[in-house]
């Protein structure tokens, strides 16, 4: 997996490019100005300086200056879409930018110079889109964003064929390794041994062996923060088979555990002051004469027998057992991320993640922060009365509602039952996939919330000292 970007520069050079920016309003100001000599070539190309967009400015010996058209209210995005569109070469900001707008800028920037290139044949290294540090960058937060955002979408985007649980697993070890933190895989019957039965019914169908993924960083007795991932390589939707037009993007069905490896990254590679644990479930859903089956009965981890209504809700079975093994130790803060609902993607469409909470005051700060950092995430309830529909008349709960309404919400509530009474904890229901190119968001994998829990994790507990 890449960690490493080669989309910033620390000088400029006789061939670095300005950049202008100008958004739609200022546009005939600037040409009224110092634009004046470019008026023709301008309305020419019909530029409108729409958030993203690029014009590159001709001069006398080559390209003078690009202009660059960004939006106050999604400067990220602006120049995401600025990194995607420009040509190859080095490039400069004009102006004096404030330490918000240079880390929106850059951050932006090296979302938009994101490329997935590990199956072409051929690589143009020299394909590169550099732009010069921004004065007022934080070059560390910047990068381990960056770093965190580029891990997500490489595991998400990658194969399963190449992205099985072993796999995983092995990301997993690397990003340990790469901030001298613990981990311990627990794979196949010694899932049972150490009591995880529902990752083990899930994942025993495949002959890529499930494993429970448990990482550990910081300092012993720092404020504990916990990270869950959904780490199902591929769905199948085991023996209640999912069509071919649902199967084929399950790939991504792991980009709940991408986005808590991102996560981690950012919160390593920043040094917030936390003692992080990333447990991540990985487990291929397969078609096999062991595979567990509708109607089934599993006791889990928690004591509680979980009666299988579909064999397609597996997600929050393998959650189940993860949360109830995050909750023992009573962390401040338990973090979820999953693909877990298409009812949720019906609700908020592809591009807002859904999130849980009884905390009040977490959903207000983690929401405050989606805005400002653009990523947004909504809130939704977890209404009570909704529980009854995971009631079983022979079980003590049903993995899923036989009703077709309020899936997202019955999906969090069957987590619920397996935390803590009082645990602060909060689910975050994602896609995790680009359905079409943006700016700043190729077409593939993409994280999402990270930034936005990251932001709300920093306020909270702060860097360590």
């Amino acid at each position: 997996m890449r960690l490493m970007m080669n989309c910033f520069l620390d000088k400029a050079d006789d061939k670095t490019v300005t950049l202008i920016p100008v958004d739609s309003e200022g546009l005939s100001d600037w040409l009224e100005g110092d634009g004046s000599a470019h008026q023709n070539w301008v309305k020419a190309q019909d530029f409108k300086a729409a958030s993203g967009t690029v014009l590159l400015l001709p001069g006398s010996d080559g390209i003078e200056a690009a202009l660059v058209g960004t939006d106050r209210d999604e400067l990220l995005w602006s120049w995401g879409g600025a990194a995607m569109k420009l040509p190859a070469g080095s490039y400069r900001i004009a102006g004096d930018l404030d330490p918000e707008e240079a880390h929106q800028a850059a951050l932006g920037w090296a979302m938009g110079a994101y490329r997935f290139i590990r199956y072409k044949k051929e690589q143009d290294e020299t394909d590169v889109r550099a732009l010069i540090w921004p004065e007022k960058a934080d070059q560390g937060t910047v990068q381990a964003m960056a770093e965190g955002i580029y891990l997500t979408r490489d595991l998400t985007t990658t194969p399963a064929s190449d992205m099985g649980p072993e796999e995983l697993a092995s990301a997993a070890q690397a990003l340990a390794q790469n901030f001298n933190a613990s981990v311990k895989v627990t794979v196949g019957e010694d899932l049972l041994k150490d009591n995880f039965p529902l990752i083990h019914a899930v994942g025993r169908a495949s002959d890529r062996a499930p494993r429970l993924i448990d990482l550990v960083w910081g300092r012993e007795d720092a404020p504990k923060v916990t990270l869950v991932g959904k780490g199902v390589c591929f769905d199948t939707g085991g023996l209640d088979l999912k069509p071919s037009n649902n199967m084929l993007m399950m790939k991504k069905d792991m980009g709940g555990a991408a986005q808590v490896l991102g996560l981690a990254s950012m919160i390593m590679g920043t040094g917030l002051d936390v003692r992080l644990r990333v447990l991540v479930p990985a487990v291929e859903n397969s078609v096999a004469g062991n595979a567990f089956r509708p109607m089934d009965i599993i006791k889990a981890r928690n004591g509680m027998t979980v009666e299988i209504g579909n064999t397609d809700a597996e997600g929050r079975l393998v959650l189940a057992d993860a949360l109830d093994l995050a909750g023992e130790e009573k962390p401040e803060v338990i973090f979820d991320f999953a693909t877990l609902t298409g009812a949720s993607r019906v609700a908020l469409g592809t591009d807002v993640p859904s999130f849980f909470t009884d905390d009040d005051e977490l959903a207000d700060g983690l929401f405050d922060f989606s805005t400002i950092d653009s990523d947004l995430v909504w809130r939704m309830p977890l209404h009570k009365p909704y529980r009854s529909m995971l009631d079983s008349k022979i079980a003590d709960i049903s993995n899923c509602s036989t009703s077709g309404y309020g899936g997202a919400i019955t999906a969090a509530l069957f987590l619920k039952e397996f935390l803590p009474k009082g645990q602060s904890w909060c689910h975050l229901d994602v896609m995790a996939w680009n359905t079409a190119t943006k700016n700043g968001r190729p077409e593939g994998g993409e994280a999402q919330g990270i930034r936005a829990v990251y932001s709300y994790l920093r306020s909270r507990f702060g860097k360590a000292s």
